[in-house]
């Protein structure tokens, strides 16, 4: 078949998160198989197609000009920041889109939601579009500081790129779930999760995190990897971590962007300021293989998220084989098994998560049985190529006349 995939995050570039992370390794999961490949991503600056080839995967970035992007622009002067986003990404995802089919010709077309790549493009193209369903604007907006005219217009700009699509799939069943009840799309919508390339992810060379960034030997290492925000949960971190490290001697280190400023004046000031038997480190924003050691080198994976649906971090956690202890919440369930393949913790409560992260932290034989159970999940269900297989026998199923190999 040929495939294009849209995505305005797409590393490195435009790599910002977990989105970007998945057209990654699903690009090239599909090229493994022996589909050509196109990515469409996203650009800093307005260019004309740039196109390079990567590992089998014909990669084309584009960001359009013009008029109708500098209106898009007063978007921003309002302070609706992700509405101007989705305007101007679907715009120049539509004008990318019309450029490459001319010379190329798709099968199917696979986009996210969140970005609204498709608000155009799937009403005035004619093509095999895909949804995927990652974190749509409506379910998350609520816990960053915007107002609500931007919530009420990004969502809208989201649900005109989602209605046009020709098919769905989400990475959870909570998702899917929340996307026909809290946004009334009633179409099929197929769950896949997210996929991860093992032999890559375990190739990857290391660093040594304890003497990079001054962590004690001999100490239990609990990791927190992420932006610095309410929707991480990272707000009820101040308890946790500061009641963990009165309690014992381990370390807490957070990787990730501070854009609000919490970790500094709010969260480092409050657990210094208790008397610890451990320490807290902020290792800061940190490129992808640096984190990927910081994983492998932890001893348990913190993830207190208030909303999830199936996040790398954790995917990559497991990958590692570490002794996971996330929420209750979302999408995070169908990822670990409670008592199985990580410790789950109720959403919110800072309690339920301390009583937790004790038992790992005072059991190592625990952390190990964990941390093997999660690797055995990956290997099982969740490498890249066993999703793209997935993938594609959805395509298969839901364009049986665009079928070609």
């Amino acid at each position: 078949m040929r495939i294009l995939l849209l995505s305005f995050e797409y590393p490195p570039e435009t790599g910002f998160g977990g989105i970007g992370t998945y057209t990654w390794y699903q690009a090239r999961a599909l090229a493994k198989l022996g589909h050509t490949v196109h990515v469409l991503a996203g650009a800093g600056a307005a260019t004309r197609i740039r196109t390079t080839e990567q590992d089998g995967v014909t990669v084309h970035r584009f960001r359009a000009s013009g008029p109708l992007m500098r209106v898009f622009g007063l978007f921003g002067l309002r302070r609706m920041f992700w509405t101007q986003n989705r305007l101007e990404n679907g715009w120049s995802m539509f004008r990318g889109f019309r450029a490459l089919v001319d010379r190329e010709g798709y099968d199917v077309i696979e986009m996210p939601e969140c970005g609204a790549e498709g608000w155009v493009l799937n009403h005035l193209s004619g093509a095999n579009t895909v949804v995927r369903f990652h974190s749509p604007a409506r379910l998350i907006m609520d816990t960053y500081d915007v107002s609500r005219a931007d919530v009420v217009a990004c969502g809208a700009v989201e649900h005109l790129a989602m209605s046009g699509a020709r098919g769905f799939t989400s990475c959870s069943r909570f998702l899917a779930d929340e996307v026909r009840t809290r946004l009334g799309i009633r179409k099929s919508i197929e769950v896949i999760a997210n996929g991860i390339d093992l032999d890559l992810f375990d190739r990857e060379p290391q660093i040594d995190v304890r003497q990079k960034f001054g962590v004690p030997p001999g100490r239990p290492l609990v990791l927190f990897t992420g932006r610095m925000e309410p929707r991480k949960g990272i707000e009820l971190c101040p308890e946790i971590v500061g009641t963990i490290l009165e309690r014992h001697a381990v370390a807490f280190a957070f990787a990730g962007r501070d854009l609000f400023g919490y970790m500094k004046n709010t969260l480092l000031p409050q657990v210094q300021a208790r008397t610890l038997r451990g320490s807290i480190h902020y290792l800061g924003e940190l490129d992808l293989s640096t984190v990927r050691s910081c994983v492998r080198q932890a001893d348990v994976f913190f993830l207190p998220s208030l909303w999830e649906n199936c996040p790398y971090s954790c995917i990559e956690a497991m990958a590692a084989g570490r002794a996971i202890v996330c929420s209750d919440q979302g999408g995070m369930p169908e990822l670990v098994e409670h008592e199985v393949s990580g410790l789950l913790a109720h959403s919110g409560n800072a309690a339920s998560y301390v009583a937790q992260l004790e038992r790992v932290l005072e059991d190592a034989g625990l952390r190990e049985r964990l941390g093997a159970a999660a690797r055995r999940s990956v290997e099982t269900s969740l490498t890249d190529v066993h999703i793209a297989e997935r993938s594609v026998a959805y395509y298969r199923s839901r364009f049986p006349a665009a079928t070609r190999m």
